[in-house]
Parts: C-alpha cells; structure tokens; sequence
C-alpha cells in the first residue's frame, strides 16, 4: 500500500535513510541522521506541498519516496527533483516502481513540467527503472562527489512531464 506518510513513520523513514547510507552510493553523505533531522526534512516538505510517501506491507514501512525543488529560485517551480529509497530486505520487488508511479502522478497533478532524478552512476537498477518511465539521462557529472575515499559519478536524468 502507498499512502501519505505521517510523523509517526519518521522513525522507519529514517531507519531506511540511514541503512542506504551505510550500504549504498545512492546518498552521498557518510554520516547517519538521527530521527529530529528527519522529522525537520519532513516537516520542511510538509510546509511547502511536496509529498512524502510511504510503501507499506503488513503495518510495516518498507519503502518511501518524496521530491522538492530542483535548484533555488522561482524560476525552478516547475521543476522538481525526486527520491526514492526502499529497505534492504524489500529491493527487487517492484515497491520502487510503485513509489516512483506515484510521485509522478503527484507532480502532474500540482503540473510540475520537469521530473529529475540524480543517480549513481554504478546504481544500472535505478537508471534502468527510471528509463522504462521515460527518463532521459541529460546530464553525466564526473568524481562530483565523494564517499568512502572513492570520487562518484552523478547521472542527471529527466522526464518532462
């Protein structure tokens, strides 16, 4: 099931976050969140009309997926920039896919024109997903940042809405 997601799913939000963080490229950050910065980023979202969206299976958060603005400025307003994460023991399921289906029927509805997803460049699962809902890399960013002493790959893909 996929619904809104509420302050009382900020502890399992952040449970995922961080186990990404500690297993994954996907965030490029090394340090773990505790759950008052993940209710702030809640909250943050909350304030300004993004969504936040939880996948739930037996009362249980498995997944969640949020987008916010692209880049600073009103000139950007269409534009949105998305993300989507799911727990270590529900990947391959087909949860990111619900999650993602959803967020880009959030943003048609608030008539977003731009969807953008930032990606490791080594994560083919995410590039792959993204492609089969018409995303189009637009952007391949060399050693913009680093984790774990190795410099990462970002790529930018796209979906005009």
């Amino acid at each position: 099931m996929i619904r809104a997601a509420t302050s009382s799913d900020i502890a399992a939000i952040t449970a995922i976050y961080n186990d990404v963080i500690a297993t994954t490229n996907a965030i490029y950050r090394e340090d773990q969140v505790d759950v008052s910065e993940r209710m702030a980023w809640f909250e943050d979202k909350s304030s300004h009309a993004y969504p936040v969206i939880v996948a739930e299976q037996d009362g249980v958060v498995v997944g969640y997926g949020v987008f916010g603005s692209f880049r600073f400025g009103e000139g950007y307003n269409h534009t949105v920039e998305h993300s989507v994460h799911v727990a270590s023991s529900h990947r391959g399921q087909g949860i990111g896919k619900e999650i993602l289906e959803h967020l880009i029927a959030s943003a048609r509805e608030q008539q977003r024109k731009v969807m953008i997803a930032a990606i490791d460049s080594t994560n083919i699962a995410s590039i792959n997903l993204h492609a089969a809902y018409g995303f189009k890399e637009s952007a391949r960013m060399p050693h913009v940042a680093q984790k774990h002493g190795q410099l990462l790959d970002l790529v930018l893909m796209q979906l005009e809405l």
